[in-house]
């Protein structure tokens, strides 16, 4: 009976922290589509009529070219005139997540 309840703990535990992934990806998505979406495009290409404009490097090319840790700064702190600071709205685990679903629009 033990080895039940103990498997059923490890079992429900794993469902949890894979639920929690699950959850996270969702909400940096949806943070990204809100937040990003109007000029870096829905797939990172940037082929917005804002991204156009602005001349925005489609995801492939700023992943290979830039830090995640330099986008975090940049999703922070903005990019000139060009882009807004995200920094006072976000948290850093936000900023985080969302870079990490935007380069993983690179695959």
């Amino acid at each position: 009976m033990r080895l039940f309840f103990k498997n059923t703990a490890v079992g429900t535990a794993l469902l949890l922290m894979t639920a929690g992934t699950v959850w996270a990806q969702a909400d940096a998505k949806s943070m990204y589509l809100d937040k990003c979406a109007t000029c870096h495009g829905q797939d990172g290409m940037g082929k917005t009529a804002m991204g156009k404009k602005l001349k925005v490097v489609d995801v492939k090319t700023s992943s290979a070219k830039t830090s995640a840790a330099d986008m975090e700064k940049v999703v922070a702190n903005g990019n000139g005139h060009d882009m807004d600071a995200f920094g006072k709205d976000l948290s850093s685990d936000q900023i985080k997540a969302i870079v990490s679903y935007y380069r993983g629009l690179a695959k």
